[in-house]
């Protein structure tokens, strides 16, 4: 790496001030600091610093990591699920990562460019320093997305979020909303039929002219879309592309109809451990969104009828099904939309929990609710931190209060 390192120290001078490419100052910058981590401080008189290695970037790259076991399980199910739609035998492990890489790679790279774009050029405007923050929302929105949805669909939704969500609040750090759960909310509010679970989760053609094709008309709904449409009455049957039962299993490893990144419970813990363990994860908001869930979908299930026909799921189902567990670990525990105070985290996620089981269970217009339930959250998380320090400040105003009598 000294190389490069002798490479960009050479070329920098041209980019700073008086530079003849000083306009792409914050091009560059982003670039440097994406590479090496900054070893600058600031200059203010009496400023104390700490510095250690792990700066914004590195935090976004761990949790770009974390996401690789669901993007990879993510490609692994695409080609699965498009062998059986198919009704062609199922070939090997490589094949089927192949097809899923094929199909989710112009969607990766559409949201970088078109969202980095806008920072970029929003950055060069304001003359301030490219922000890391869509390092991560650049691959959450291809994994919260069907993996059919058009790719003009998701460079316009993601142009508004950008914009609308983030740059026009002051950019990363500033948002009161997730970013990539808007991007999401547009698709589904603005494109219904290829959000819902009116239409199949999966690739029906070939991917550059890889893959067999799907018979003309082929349609099937996710698990939730399923309950969303049925009259609960015997019981849920819950079927594949194929026509065989899903089981808990199924849904716990990922093999079912979804968005592309969601429907793997397994690999969204194996990336919820990476976050605890590099300390990054928010451990409050998992458990609380996850005890809320669990005791909602017991009241649900206690209350069962066939008018919600989501109630006869079983609360761990609430968690396997749908997009619940992927919002919980990724989504809400984001630090700049969640609550920030530790008590107004256990609040938080209990609440995100309640709220997106009884939106799933008693809308059957909405199938999936995690994600109203994660803007909900963020919508509520200033004025949940608000009374957490009102309580703690009337409390010691209290102590003191007693203490000086």
């Amino acid at each position: 790496m000294k190389p490069l390192r002798k490479f960009l120290d050479r070329i920098k001078p041209n980019f700073e001030p008086g530079g003849r490419l000083s306009a792409l100052h914050s091009v560059f910058d982003g670039f440097e600091t994406f590479l090496y981590t900054p070893h600058s401080t600031s200059a203010r008189q009496g400023a104390v610093h700490v510095h250690d290695s792990v700066d914004s970037k590195r935090t976004m790259i761990i949790v770009v990591l974390a996401l690789m076991p669901c993007l990879i399980m993510g490609m692994y199910n695409t080609g699965y699920q498009h062998w059986l739609a198919c009704g062609e035998a199922i070939p090997g492990i490589w094949p089927l990562l192949w097809y899923g890489l094929l199909a989710v790679l112009p969607r990766i790279v559409v949201t970088y460019v078109v969202g980095l774009g806008i920072e970029f050029i929003v950055a060069q405007v304001r003359r301030e320093e490219i922000q890391e923050g869509f390092l991560v929302t650049g691959i959450l929105i291809p994994l919260i997305c069907p993996i059919e949805t058009p790719l003009w669909m998701i460079a316009v939704a993601t142009a508004f979020s950008v914009i609308f969500v983030k740059e026009v609040f002051g950019g990363t750090g500033y948002n009161i909303f997730n970013v990539a759960l808007v991007a999401r909310a547009v698709l589904f509010f603005g494109y219904p039929a290829q959000m819902s679970g009116d239409k199949a989760f999966v690739a029906t053609g070939k991917m550059f002219g890889f893959g067999p094709v799907a018979p003309d008309g082929f349609t099937c709904a996710t698990p939730l879309g399923q309950i969303a449409t049925s009259g609960g009455e015997g019981g849920l049957h819950l079927t594949g592309i194929d026509g065989s039962a899903i089981s808990a299993w199924d849904a716990f490893i990922g093999l079912i109809p979804g968005s592309f990144g969601e429907t793997s419970v397994l690999c969204i813990l194996i990336g919820a451990a990476i976050l605890l363990l590099a300390g990054i994860g928010e451990w409050r908001i998992m458990i609380s969104g996850v005890a809320g869930a669990l005791v909602m979908g017991w009241i649900a299930n206690s209350c069962a009828t066939p008018l919600y026909p989501a109630s006869y799921l079983s609360p761990l189902d609430q968690l396997l099904f749908g997009g619940f567990a992927f919002a919980i670990v990724f989504m809400a525990t984001d630090p700049v939309t969640a609550a920030r105070t530790n008590t107004g985290k256990w609040i938080y996620g209990a609440l995100i929990g309640v709220m997106a089981v009884l939106i799933r269970t008693y809308n059957n217009g909405y199938p999936e609710g995690a994600m109203l339930a994660v803007l909900l959250g963020n919508a509520l998380a200033p004025l949940i931190d608000w009374c957490v320090v009102r309580a703690n400040t009337r409390r010691r105003m209290a102590r003191l209060n007693t203490s000086k009598n």
